[in-house]
């Protein structure tokens, strides 16, 4: 506490951020470039997913978008209704998915070791 009784905190402290805010930041820094009716998407798919409610915001985010990604802008569901198993279909779309996180800014990129994706994950 300060002298003169004022305690160190303002008096006026800013809220908390809600978890869509926060999922909503890491989202605009791992992907600076998503167009934001995307973003959308992928903070809403997040928000959603059971197996991210308990995950940090930078780990929702990045699964989200990865599983948006896969999902939307690669032939993985059609490989997987061709009869492909799970670990072959994303072999076969993994530069499709890292050429999208590239065109939206984003540094990070998917490769062929074993990542969990957001639907991998169990249900709550």
């Amino acid at each position: 506490m300060k002298r003169g009784g004022s305690s160190d905190f303002p008096a006026e402290a800013a809220p908390i951020p809600d978890r869509r805010t926060l999922v909503t930041q890491a989202l605009a820094r791992l992907a600076p470039r998503l167009p934001d009716f995307e973003a959308e998407t992928v903070v809403d798919r997040a928000l959603r997913s059971p197996g991210l409610r308990g995950a940090v915001p930078e780990n929702a985010a990045w699964l989200a978008l990865t599983a948006f990604a896969r999902h939307a802008f690669t032939e993985y569901d059609d490989l997987l209704d061709e009869g492909y198993d799970r670990d072959s279909a994303r072999h076969f779309v993994l530069d499709d998915m890292n050429a999208m996180l590239a065109e939206w800014g984003c540094r990070r990129r998917v490769s062929e070791e074993a990542e969990v994706g957001e639907d991998e994950l169990p249900e709550e």
